[in-house]
């Protein structure tokens, strides 16, 4: 069980279901779980296993079976069901909900929703919806663009660059996701999506210039709503005493919500073009996900060069 949680109420608006009838809670109940489920053997009475927390969907199968069934037996497996005070019912195929169903679901105080489309057409984007709704969430302070296709979140202390590599960015044509407070989600295993919040969403605060509406100074091709996040940069000041990786051999991974991400650290002082650096490292990072490393490719040239021309006098 997730410990988020969507509305129901939100699922009736995202999917347009016609609410045949609504309980005294409706505007309260809330989906804790992603799955959804079609209940063909629980209406046959084996409750075993039964997940009540459930969105349960009735398809053209199981209507078919409840049509087999006495008015006096469809009255108890309805009343049976609706014991476990399941989320919500819904008919999918615009299928006429019985009258036995409607009548138990005003003794139990249960939700009976309708809808057009085919059975597994709306499980599975009940499924999908539920998944990115449910997901573990936690908010980062960074900043996240998409460059040629990758998402790479710009962490680093306040005032080390980050809003102004990404301006620089916007003008080369990629794009801006989240600005100052990245909202971070984990829809799969592997897979981190990143957002903006709403209240912040498609702005930019740039120190000295203030905060700019990025869709209108730039287009609205220079903003995305989400994208995954691919790679972690931390940007951190330039310093003589501290020692860097020049090769790119050490593998550096950032844990976020279980998920490990890529990461690398830039030193940033002035002179260095960090837009040009971040479009790099982007490009890079593409290269190492298709299976190729430069960095590798280069130590073993440099080795292999050393080993053939062993033992001769330079």
């Amino acid at each position: 069980m997730n410990s988020n949680s969507v509305l129901l109420k939100n699922v009736v608006e995202e999917f347009k279901l016609s609410v045949t009838h609504a309980s005294t809670d409706y505007e309260h109940v809330q989906i804790m779980v992603e799955e959804v489920t079609r209940p063909g053997l629980p209406l046959s009475g084996f409750f075993k296993h039964f997940e009540r927390l459930r969105l349960q969907v009735i398809g053209r199968v199981e209507n078919a079976y409840l049509n087999t069934l006495s008015h006096e037996r469809k009255l108890e497996v309805f009343n049976e069901l609706f014991s476990y005070k399941i989320p919500a019912l819904i008919f999918a195929r615009n299928i006429e909900p019985p009258e036995e169903c409607l009548e138990a679901a005003k003794e139990k105080d249960i939700t009976i929703l309708r809808c057009m489309e085919s059975t597994s057409y709306i499980v599975s984007g009940l499924i999908s919806y539920l998944k990115n709704a449910l997901a573990p969430k936690i908010s980062r302070h960074g900043v996240l663009v998409e460059v040629y296709g990758e998402g790479l979140l710009l962490m680093g202390e306040s005032g080390i660059g980050k809003s102004e590599a990404a301006a620089e960015l916007l003008k080369r044509g990629h794009r801006l996701i989240a600005d100052d407070a990245v909202e971070i989600r984990k829809i799969a295993n592997n897979t981190l999506m990143g957002n903006s919040p709403e209240l912040i969403r498609n702005y930019i605060e740039i120190r000295g210039i203030g905060v700019i509406n990025v869709a209108k100074l730039f287009g609205m091709a220079a903003i995305k709503k989400e994208s995954s996040i691919d790679l972690v940069i931390n940007i951190v000041p330039w310093s003589s005493e501290q020692i860097y990786d020049r090769l790119g051999l050490e593998e550096q991974y950032m844990d976020i919500l279980g998920v490990k991400i890529p990461a690398i650290t830039i030193p940033v002082k002035p002179g260095r073009n960090l837009a040009v650096i971040l479009e790099v490292a982007a490009m890079n990072n593409r290269q190492k996900k298709m299976g190729y490393n430069a960095a590798e490719e280069f130590t073993e040239q440099i080795n292999r060069h050393f080993v053939e021309n062993s033992g001769h006098n330079f």
